[in-house]
């Protein structure tokens, strides 16, 4: 019988060191294969013994008690990396895990704001101290770049090029892609610098907390709640609704879908097309209006 916790935390540093995956990713495989040897140690069955249909049961189970298809889909991955490893590994004979197949996932379109509501939203924060001029910086930077959360709040000094206004960002698959940004956003992280209360170097957070540490995604996520709120939008926005209205801008602009899948930082210019359907709702939504007959 094969020593699940020693497993488990060696499949993890194969799909850290190996893959080079995300921390977000490699904690998600973490949950899921958790989730799985609980379930082979409750139905008293081994791992290294799991049949394609005792894979299929496992998944009926998480499924009946209320998985979402999206995490299922990405159980089933876990799943497959897992077994991948273990066969890499030479501790099963057959991959039980090669047959599955991945549930068919509708895309929900992602929710953006408007260029006004862009405004209303900058405009609602009033900058009288710190924290508030860190908060409109940081807004001012998502929209304008398309930054993931987590990359911003690791954003260093060196990382930025106030010169020439442009971003050094390594993203996930550690593959590091250059993202310019404009005035606007230039000036409002300017400003939120020379507020800064503590010394700088090349190799400070740009964004910290009111504690002088590098600022968490819970804490920034609390404020932009009450942001939003104060603004007035009645909207579900979060701060990665930034990130889908920088795209869709972009390509409503004329931007070229690959040059906004290289400032995303999508592997796949698939990931980056579900913004082009924005485009063809709108027009429908235009069409309906306007038209006549529509």
């Amino acid at each position: 019988m094969l020593d699940y916790n020693m497993l488990l935390n060696n499949f993890i540093s194969y799909v850290d060191f190996e893959k080079g995956l995300s921390k977000n990713t490699i904690t998600a495989y973490r949950i899921d294969i958790l989730k799985f040897i609980k379930y082979a140690k409750k139905k008293n069955i081994l791992i290294e013994n799991f049949k394609h249909y005792d894979l299929i049961n496992f998944l009926w189970n998480v499924k009946s008690k209320g998985l979402k298809e999206s995490s299922i889909y990405r159980l089933i991955g876990s799943l497959k990396q897992f077994y991948k490893f273990l066969s890499f590994e030479n501790l099963i004979k057959n991959n039980p895990a090669n047959y599955l197949l991945f549930p068919k996932i509708s895309k929900k379109l992602p929710s953006v704001l408007s260029f006004k509501e862009i405004v209303i939203l900058l405009n609602s924060i009033s900058c009288k101290n710190e924290i508030n001029t860190r908060n409109k910086a940081i807004i001012e930077l998502l929209y304008a770049t398309g930054l993931r959360i987590s990359e911003l709040i690791n954003l260093k000094f060196s990382d930025i090029n106030f010169k020439d206004c442009f971003l050094k960002i390594i993203g996930k698959g550690n593959k590091e892609r250059l993202i310019p940004f404009g005035e606007k956003a230039k000036n409002s992280v300017i400003s939120y610098i020379s507020k800064r209360k503590i010394c700088l170097n090349e190799n400070d957070n740009i964004f910290i907390s009111k504690f002088k540490k590098k600022l968490s995604r819970i804490e920034f996520w609390r404020q932009f709640k009450n942001i939003v709120q104060n603004s007035g939008i009645d909207k579900n926005i979060t701060p990665h609704t930034l990130r889908h209205s920088f795209a869709t801008h972009l390509l409503e602009g004329g931007a070229d879908i690959r040059f906004v899948q290289e400032m995303l930082g999508h592997a796949s210019i698939a990931t980056t097309q579900i913004y082009t359907h924005l485009d063809k709702k709108k027009l429908i939504q235009q069409h309906k209006r306007y038209h006549p007959r529509g």
